[in-house]
């Protein structure tokens, strides 16, 4: 799916996210919970605006579907969704910290981070600070540093999917009776 069409969907809809955040929040959710549904997603994406129109929701269903099947097989075929390389390096930037801040939310939406190892925290903090990038990049030496942080963010979805998403039913089940009291 482009990355365009998708984002074109979500704006028209007023979600006031873009598609790069969607996705964040997709791969985020799905890294905590591999058996989240597409419902659940599209219901925090849509909380504040109007919902897609049915025939836009299936193509957005789609997204998150592909996103699940990406994270789950093991050829290294997930890829973050940002705009194609054509686009400006400035637009590129600015998905790119969309995606990040979508993927915390997706995260967020998951709880227990008092479970989760150093590492896994340490990667969590990583992908804050991306959020944070100068989208004020033209440079060479911008590009460069663009496609390590992607190349870096790929990998690290995939450390913290098999991280998070391996908590035993036992943690989840002492982590939701902590909270309830």
């Amino acid at each position: 799916m482009a990355y365009n069409a998708c984002n074109a969907i979500i704006v028209q809809s007023d979600a006031e996210l873009s598609a790069a955040e969607a996705h964040g929040m997709a791969t985020g959710m799905l890294c905590v919970n591999e058996q989240t549904d597409s419902a659940s997603w599209l219901t925090e994406l849509f909380q504040n605006s109007n919902a897609a129109l049915d025939e836009n929701e299936y193509l957005l269903v789609r997204l998150f579907e592909e996103t699940r099947r990406l994270l789950g097989n093991d050829e290294f075929d997930f890829d973050l969704f940002l705009p194609d390389d054509d686009a400006l390096l400035i637009e590129q930037v600015e998905a790119l910290r969309n995606w990040c801040r979508g993927f915390l939310l997706g995260v967020g939406s998951g709880g227990a981070a008092s479970i989760w190892s150093k590492e896994a925290r340490e990667i969590l903090k990583d992908i804050a600070e991306f959020t944070k990038l100068d989208v004020d990049a033209e440079s060479e030496e911008d590009e460069q540093a663009f496609m390590e942080i992607t190349e870096y963010l790929r990998s690290a979805v995939l450390l913290l999917r098999d991280e998070l998403g391996s908590r035993s039913d036992e943690d989840i089940d002492l982590w939701q009776e902590y909270e309830t009291k």
